[in-house]
């Protein structure tokens, strides 16, 4: 087939095919230039989905009666005029086609009124006609400034396009996603959605946090921290989800940069590696973050729809996103769920002047709790079982120097402690809370190449597979760096003569098999490289206090004393909460007091 130079309403509607998916996509390139026109209102009517109608008025700045024609014409914009202006975008929209592509494949009225009193004809609004690519001359109209774009029947003229779209459900909640997000972006604007003559949306002009709750709803501003970090001109804000409060759903994860909504892979890495430590494999963090730079470092020229984007710096960026929301998740206990607005402005961790780091094994707990007062431990042992202590009472004046965590009042089926703070109760699971304290104090010792190990009285051997002694045999001077000595005793068999002394109340078997067998699946060079803290949490596991083990109230205190000096102590190793605040308000509400 010979050569041939395609004519101007198809190559119109192969770019439509690249910029109108479906309604949704044509209702972000209108709403993106009602933005880009500094409209402080926008109304969008809805009909069938979006297939039959999507009519959105703003009160922008309006187009002149000379431009409405060329704003219906491809690659024809006011927003960029040269290759400088394209390497530093700062506007939504700019490559000029939306409107085009639009044109080509619906029916479309667009009217305006030029808020420039020297434009010709800005005495009142003009409007022009297209169909399937076919433009009439401007007319004379009514309406204020600001402009009204009116699309019907989109694919009327490329029916077998039609024939991909969903159900009118479907394509009306793709719209009403697109809304969100904008409005996400710009609380400033307000905006009005109706579907089929009903409003389903009206978000007025409100503060960030206040459209964040209008938009994801109070449980997800409720259950979030604040972030707010700057490096350079290179700025994060907005709010990440609490781990505990994770789902495994990934609809709640807006990311936006200069104001644009992405899905940039570089991003979404960054953030599910700062979760990496504190959120249970299954679940997904949810987040609403705006990320801001000079746009001469972005490039957002990449992709049709210009969703995706690249960065000059990406590891640079990368490596700024998951310290800011790592270093937030890694705060140490809080003293009490901070209010919405003050959300991320944790209290620093209590250190009593007479606590130091101690392990959970208390003999002398009696003087050591002594001066924090009465409630704490002394007194109450009797035989090596516990009764209930006097409870330390809290006043106002006093709860700013009470511990996060409290005091503890006693044990739970051998598996949660109970404890009082000046909020309320405090119930903690002691195996998930003593995980993570040991699995932290194992990476700190490692990072400091200082693991002190634990030389058992007497050698314990294990049979064990011939590929598995194979496979250490190399590495026995790596493995006695994490606190292991072995020896190989025979081609199947290895003693055990030292372990990591934090894991030293371990039994030593079940401790060096779980390392075997993490060995058998991926190697001693890349378990102790970058599986590294799998290892560690494996080994964590081992070492903590098991369930139904008996704690003195001693023993008790000090793993809350632990766990408030301990990052991400509020989840153990696998992402599972390791404590809950129960208020006094909810005490009372649960009986109804003050009724």
């Amino acid at each position: 087939m010979a050569i041939r130079v395609l004519p101007d309403v198809l190559i119109s509607q192969i770019a439509a095919g690249e910029v109108v998916e479906r309604p949704a996509a044509a209702l972000k390139e209108i709403l993106e230039n009602s933005l880009d026109a500094g409209a402080s209102d926008i109304q969008i009517d809805l009909e069938q989905g979006g297939v039959k109608r999507i009519r959105v008025a703003d009160n922008g700045s309006g187009i002149a009666r000379d431009e409405l024609a060329l704003a219906l014409t491809r690659h024809a914009t006011s927003k960029i005029a040269s290759l400088a202006d394209l390497e530093q975008v700062a506007s939504l929209g700019f490559r000029g086609e939306a409107l085009a592509s639009i044109a080509a494949i619906a029916r479309v009225q667009l009217t305006s009124r030029s808020a420039n009193a020297n434009h010709t004809g800005a005495e009142h609004a003009w409007t022009v006609q297209a169909e399937g690519g076919h433009l009439s001359g401007p007319a004379p109209a009514a309406r204020a400034t600001g402009t009204t774009i009116d699309i019907q029947d989109l694919f009327f003229n490329t029916p077998a396009r039609r024939k991909f779209l969903k159900t009118e459900a479907t394509e009306y909640a793709h719209c009403a996603e697109t809304v969100r997000r904008l409005a996400l972006a710009n609380p400033e604007t307000a905006f009005t959605l109706t579907h089929n003559g009903r409003v389903q949306l009206r978000l007025n002009t409100e503060p960030g946090h206040a459209r964040v709750r209008q938009v994801l709803g109070e449980a997800f501003e409720s259950n979030t921290i604040a972030v707010d970090a700057a490096a350079g001109a290179l700025r994060v804000s907005g709010w990440v989800i609490r781990p505990a409060a994770a789902t495994a759903s990934r609809d709640t994860q807006h990311v936006f940069v200069n104001g644009r909504y992405v899905r940039d892979k570089l991003i979404v890495h960054a953030l599910k590696e700062a979760y990496r430590d504190v959120l249970h494999h299954q679940l997904n963090p949810a987040y609403c973050l705006f990320i801001s730079l000079p746009p001469d470092l972005v490039d957002v020229n990449v992709h049709p729809a210009k969703t995706e984007i690249r960065f000059r710096d990406s590891r640079g960026v990368h490596q700024f996103l998951f310290h800011a929301v790592e270093r937030l998740l890694s705060a140490p206990v809080e003293a009490s769920a901070p209010d919405v607005q003050e959300a991320g402005a944790f209290r620093p961790a209590f250190v009593a002047p007479q606590q130091a780091s101690m392990p959970l094994q208390v003999n002398e707990a009696m003087a050591f709790y002594a001066p924090l007062g009465p409630g704490t431990g002394g007194g109450d042992q009797q035989s090596g079982d516990w009764v209930a202590p006097a409870a330390h009472r809290f006043s106002p004046g006093e709860s700013g120097d009470a511990p996060p965590l409290g005091y503890a009042l006693g044990q739970l089926h051998g598996i949660y402690v109970l404890a009082q703070n000046a909020q309320g109760l405090v119930l903690v699971d002691m195996h998930a809370a003593h995980e993570r304290v040991v699995y932290e104090k194992l990476k700190t010792a490692l990072d400091a190449r200082a693991v002190p190990a634990q030389a058992l009285l007497i050698p314990v051997a294990l049979t064990v597979d011939a590929r598995d002694v194979a496979e250490i045999g190399p590495h026995l001077e790596a493995l006695a760096d994490i606190g292991f000595e072995l020896s190989l005793t025979s081609p199947t068999s290895v003693a055990v003569r030292s372990v990591p002394w934090l894991l030293k109340n371990a039994d030593p078997v079940e401790l060096t098999r779980a390392v075997l067998a993490e060995v058998a699946e991926f190697g001693v060079a890349r378990l102790l490289a970058e599986r590294r803290n799998e290892l560690l949490a494996t080994l964590a596991c081992h070492g903590a206090v098991r369930a139904n083990r008996r704690l003195t109230v001693p023993e008790m205190n000090a793993l809350l004393r632990e766990m408030e000096a301990t990052e991400r102590a509020g989840q153990c190793n696998h992402g599972r909460p390791t404590w809950f605040q129960v208020s006094l308000g909810e005490l009372d509400a649960m009986f109804m007091r003050g009724r």
